[in-house]
């Protein structure tokens, strides 16, 4: 492929391109780029709005540039500020270990295991000394770091900014430094940590990098980013159902960016299921569940979706038991529904006491009946093999 055609690639759906020139020179050099992509662990999953900027580092990678990875464990001890009205909780060095380990599995579902460089970024950021951190400091001023759109609109209203949130544009742009990146992809909120990285190269020595910015794909509540930290968000290696039952939650005016960010679709494919919304000839109903059949295949392989569909709406439509139930064993002689509520399901029922309150509320069934005495008590003999449901979400079979 020529570098034109290399071009045309890798800039379509981009927002942000700092700058054309810049990466069309680097592309004529015709040697491998390292394209850097930088993910905070927040939380231990990688999501679909993550993937849609993978995805454009797996362009890179397939026409033969270095992917560099780079898994934030330190900076996740900062919080990363960009996009935020206050200041964010920052992880502990376990939290952010624990977090970051799975990134790997995670990553090579949407990257090539080929020409994949990962980095954690305390390797060399958790060796810096204060007088490391002091120089680089000097690189950068107060007022320009206030420049950012998330600083400034902080600052104004009053709202805290740490003095360390102020140093993650720096320990950022010094990651582009140590893996002499070429080329910084992510969303749009990063631009202002991008663009920073970019005087620190050239004072290293390095030439700048180019930056370039993907869509942020809209959380599953339709108004912010997706997120982790704000958890409306769809794992990548969420199990089917999962992902399924979140994406038919999305409200229906997200649904053309879902089709353009979310499935990997060719254009030509995703304008046709555009017009289809906006003609009526597709009802949003049907969009979200073509939409969520074709994100759990990408994820899980062809016909996951499909599987996904129907048990869905096994359970939730027909009102029947899920193909996979939890078995209990009912601990006798005789257990109170109460406190067999939390033994099965310890997480929706806590205690014992939230159990009878949610006897009285409603929604428990035993064995097909809704149970209304909240001192009600059964035998394990009396119940095995029958079903305990909690609303509609949580079934076990209980045994004796």
């Amino acid at each position: 492929m020529t570098p034109d055609e290399q071009f045309d690639v890798l800039s379509a759906g981009a927002v942000d391109l700092v700058s054309e020139v810049e990466l069309k020179r680097k592309l004529a050099s015709r040697r491998s780029l390292r394209a850097k992509l930088g993910l905070d662990p927040s939380r231990p999953d990688i999501h679909i709005g993550h993937a849609v900027v993978l995805r454009r580092l797996r362009d890179f990678q397939e026409l033969g540039h270095t992917a560099v990875l780079i898994v934030g464990d330190f900076t996740a001890q900062v919080g990363d500020p960009s996009g935020r009205s206050s200041t964010r909780p920052a992880l502990t060095k376990a939290e952010a270990d624990e977090n970051a380990a799975t990134y790997f599995e995670q990553a090579q579902r949407v990257l090539l295991p080929e020409n994949l460089e990962i980095r954690y970024n305390s390797e060399w950021l958790g060796t810096m000394g204060i007088d490391d951190v002091l120089r680089l400091t000097a690189r950068s001023t107060l007022a320009r770091v206030l420049e950012r759109d998330d600083f400034a609109k902080r600052y104004a209203s009053g709202e805290p900014i740490s003095v360390m949130e102020l140093l993650y544009p720096l320990l950022q742009a010094w990651d582009s430094v140590m893996v002499q990146a070429d080329v910084e992809l992510g969303g749009t909120d990063q631009l202002f940590n991008f663009l920073a990285a970019r005087p620190i190269q050239q004072q290293e020595g390095q030439e700048p990098q180019v930056v370039l910015t993907m869509p942020l794909l809209v959380g599953l509540d339709g108004k912010q980013k997706m997120s982790k930290s704000l958890d409306n968000y769809v794992g990548i290696t969420e199990p089917p159902g999962t992902q399924y039952g979140k994406l038919l939650s999305l409200p229906d005016e997200t649904m053309p960016e879902y089709f353009e960010l979310a499935t990997g679709w060719p254009a030509v494919r995703v304008a046709e299921v555009q017009g289809d919304l906006q003609s009526g000839k597709l009802r949003p109903r049907d969009a979200k569940r073509l939409l969520a059949r074709s994100v759990v295949d990408r994820y899980h392989g062809d016909g996951a979706g499909a599987a996904a569909e129907a048990e869905f709406d096994r359970v939730f439509v027909a009102h029947q038991a899920p193909s996979d139930v939890p078995e209990v064993q009912v601990p006798g002689p005789t257990i109170r529904v109460a406190s067999l509520l939390h033994l099965a399901f310890p997480t929706a029922v806590p205690s014992n006491k939230e159990g009878r309150r949610k006897i009285v509320q409603g929604g428990v069934h035993l064995a097909g009946e809704v149970v209304t005495d909240p001192d009600l008590e059964v035998a394990p003999a009396a119940v095995d093999g029958q079903l305990l449901r909690l609303g509609r979400r949580n079934w076990a079979r209980l045994r004796a």
